[in-house]
């Protein structure tokens, strides 16, 4: 079944935020209405395999796969704090940085560090702190993307019968009265 023109700018709107609502808004729907047909279009088939085809179409617009993603989280792994310090504990200069620490660096603050007060105060250092990703969370999603399920909890049951022996089953046929009766028993 074909979209309207209204379903198929909603598809169009939905891409730029991910937010159905605002997608509806967007698109001409009522505000009033907005969220409850924001809903049911989402569970439209149609609209959800239009949706499907434009990300399909942005994402290879910009080269987004799976492959990059995966590149993209190899490199976080790899990143390497010898990369942006010296010996002396010193940072090397931002332009002799890897690209990707550049581009992966989670937070970056200086400090001025001072030594005395009013007149005499003076500038002893600069307190620099650099946040990284977190690689823990980075291997998580590496783990994910080639399913390697490294942080699957892993649970096994075992049931045994008495003693640790194999579990003794009865096939009995019983009355509905003395089914009764042997449930009653069996919960004390």
């Amino acid at each position: 079944m074909a979209l309207t023109d209204k379903q198929e700018m909603f598809c169009r709107e939905y891409l730029i935020d991910l937010n159905a609502t605002q997608a509806a808004i967007r698109a001409g729907y009522s505000t009033k209405t907005a969220n409850r047909t924001a809903s049911e279009n989402l569970s439209k088939p149609d609209i959800q395999c239009r949706i499907a085809e434009l990300k399909a179409q942005r994402n290879d617009l910009v080269g987004i796969n799976a492959t990059y993603v995966l590149n993209r989280l190899v490199e976080i792994d790899q990143m390497d704090v010898l990369d942006i310090m010296k010996d002396d504990m010193s940072l090397r200069p931002v332009s002799d940085w890897p690209a990707s620490w550049r581009r992966y660096l989670s937070g970056f603050d200086v400090a001025e560090m001072f030594e005395g007060r009013g007149d005499e105060r003076e500038m002893t250092g600069l307190l620099k702190k650099i946040k990284w990703p977190d690689k823990v969370k980075n291997l998580e999603l590496l783990g994910k993307h080639v399913d390697v399920q490294a942080f699957k909890e892993q649970a096994s049951h075992e049931h045994s019968g008495k003693d640790g022996g194999p579990i003794r089953t009865e096939i009995v046929s019983l009355s509905p009265q003395a089914a009764a009766e042997a449930y009653k028993k069996f919960l004390g």
